[in-house]
């Protein structure tokens, strides 16, 4: 028998320590970190709860608000809901951008009413400014995918039935340009914004116009592990063991990593429409064991004829954002500019568009 070479043992020792490395952690532990534990009906009891916030309507509330925001229930017989807001001084002389954001909490956790993201919302509103539907999507296991994307889906649905005035407009949409409607979301929330789109090019949306995706670190997987997520294994912010048991508890039952839901360039239905999306913007780290996935996307977009706009920083981690007011800024000035780029404003600075080589 000829002797195995000396590259031939180094793999096998080093996939023999990748499915060491793999095997040592358990469901048990991963719930644990998650704060998360099976219900004796099969639902999930979320123990670790950021603090919810309540709208604030009124410009004369104590303290005064950032901005002003509503919940909006978009059926009597559903808790499903949108958190609106607009600026407390919106301009009368012009129409704002309306923007439509998915949160992030890896399809399990969270709300539109989680502080982070209502503090976030209340930024873009107040600072852009801009108009803000923020969606209040189900959760998985409960309602594994598609479930989120049919919430989205139904939200740009009520979006439009405004912009119609089917059964009469909310006044604080009448700040909002229609023609200028963008889809953004962080983590889970890009992955739905993502798929969101791609469903919605199936409709007749007039007089709605999305003009642009933005998906900010965004949350996608494969079976294949990719260079980040190996070099990130044990991430303090999204830990691989912990990242496939989400994915089991969000994808449909029997489904793999490498489904469409997850994985977005394996194949699957929505291939034939990726050529029809309007321009996207995808920001990553490298600091994050996801960026991989972000930078495949972008590849893959452009492969397509999609306008790519993109920034991949050094260092960070996933939600870095939400925790350094330096990094929010930057994603803020990015926004901005993705949404405003047809009225002169300079590209920020270590964004590559779409004809540069990655």
């Amino acid at each position: 028998m000829q002797k195995p070479s000396r590259a031939l043992l180094v793999l096998f020792l080093v996939c023999l320590l990748w499915r060491t490395i793999e095997s040592r952690h358990t469901w048990q532990e991963a719930f644990k970190v998650l704060g998360i534990s099976w219900n004796k009906d099969g639902t999930l009891n979320r123990s670790i709860l950021i603090p919810m916030e309540d709208p604030s309507p009124y410009a004369d509330s104590d303290p005064p608000p950032k901005a002003l925001s509503q919940d909006i229930y978009l059926s009597a017989n559903s808790k499903a809901y949108v958190r609106l807001y607009i600026p407390v001084d919106p301009p009368k002389n012009r129409k704002l951008p309306l923007i439509i954001y998915l949160h992030g909490g890896d399809f399990v956790l969270y709300s539109a009413s989680t502080v982070i993201f209502h503090n976030f919302c209340n930024d873009i509103a107040s600072d852009f400014p801009a108009v803000v539907v923020s969606v209040e999507y189900r959760l998985a296991p409960e309602n594994r995918l598609p479930a989120a994307y049919d919430d989205a889906l139904n939200a740009i649905f009520w979006v439009q039935n405004q912009a119609l005035g089917v059964g009469g407009r909310d006044p604080w949409l009448e700040y909002a340009d229609f023609s200028r409607v963008f889809l953004l979301g962080s983590s889970a929330g890009a992955n739905i914004v993502y798929h969101a789109a791609l469903r919605a090019l199936d409709f007749d949306l007039q007089p709605l116009k999305i003009r642009g995706l933005l998906l900010n670190q965004a949350y996608f997987g494969g079976l294949k592990r990719t260079p980040s997520e190996i070099r990130l294994i044990d991430d303090q912010y999204v830990p691989l063991y912990v990242n496939d048991v989400l994915w089991s508890l969000a994808l449909p039952k029997k489904a793999n990593r490498d489904h469409e839901f997850c994985n977005p360039i394996s194949g699957g239905t929505y291939l034939g429409r990726v050529f029809r999306l309007p321009k996207v913007y995808i920001k990553g780290d490298f600091g994050d064991p996801l960026v991989d996935r972000s930078i495949l996307l972008a590849q893959f977009l452009a492969s397509c004829g999609v306008p790519v706009y993109y920034r991949f920083n050094p260092g960070g981690f996933h939600g870095i954002e939400l925790q350094n007011t330096t990094a929010a800024q930057q994603l803020y000035n990015d926004i901005k500019w993705f949404i405003n780029d047809n009225y002169g404003l300079e590209m920020p600075q270590g964004i590559t568009s779409l004809h540069a080589s990655m």
